[in-house]
């Protein structure tokens, strides 16, 4: 896909403040997963996504238009320790909500987990989550490049295994990637074009002219 343009078009800390429900593509993870670092890699920014030096301070739903036609959603963080009792508690209720009031809209949700750590008990739950909403997911294993090459195909046979341990949704997947190295991008953004044609298809909300 061509990127055109990008913007981040709303900061949401409530469900008020999130825009009209259309066309999107989700990424959630745990804290310092990746998230914004991956998100400035697809769409070849530098600085759209703000990464931040304080992991799992964030508690806001983050926005990005993406060639004026569908968003890039980029959800707050789960998992870190040391963020506030009170941000942690806040970080379900938010994710879930979002997941519930958009799932209508949402095209494909990726799921990043740290390649040199592999899936969380987190991580795990996050999976069943989506897969009891039918909702279809890619698992990405960001920083991949930091692994070596042995280290990669064991990962990768793993998150397989994971992801076909019990019903799914079709056409499930695990990638390996980099936002710094791109190793595994032009993968991703296949599987991105392919569920966003499929929402392109069923019309609802699409305002692309592609």
């Amino acid at each position: 896909m061509k990127i055109t343009s990008y913007r981040l078009e709303r900061t949401a800390y409530r469900p008020g403040d999130e825009p009209p429900a259309g066309p999107a593509v989700v990424f959630v993870g745990r804290s310092n997963v990746g998230k914004s670092s991956l998100i400035n890699r697809l769409v070849g920014a530098k600085d759209l996504a703000r990464t931040s030096g304080r992991p799992g301070r964030t508690q806001s739903v983050n926005f990005y238009r993406i060639n004026e036609a569908f968003h890039f959603v980029d959800l707050p963080g789960y998992g870190y320790a040391a963020a506030p009792e009170k941000v942690r508690r806040t970080f379900g209720p938010m994710v879930e909500g979002f997941l519930e009031r958009w799932e209508g809209s949402i095209a494909l949700a990726v799921l990043l987990v740290d390649a040199r750590l592999g899936p969380t008990d987190l991580d795990r739950t996050m999976d069943e989550w989506l897969r009891a909403k039918g909702m279809p997911r890619v698992v990405a294993a960001t920083k991949a490049d930091k692994i070596s090459g042995n280290a990669r195909g064991t990962l990768l046979r793993a998150l397989g295994e994971w992801l076909h341990a019990g019903p799914s949704p079709a056409g499930e997947s695990a990638l390996l990637v980099s936002a710094r190295s791109g190793l595994g991008i032009r993968d991703l953004w296949r599987h991105l074009e392919q569920a966003l044609a499929g929402a392109r298809d069923k019309g609802d909300g699409w305002t692309s002219e592609n």
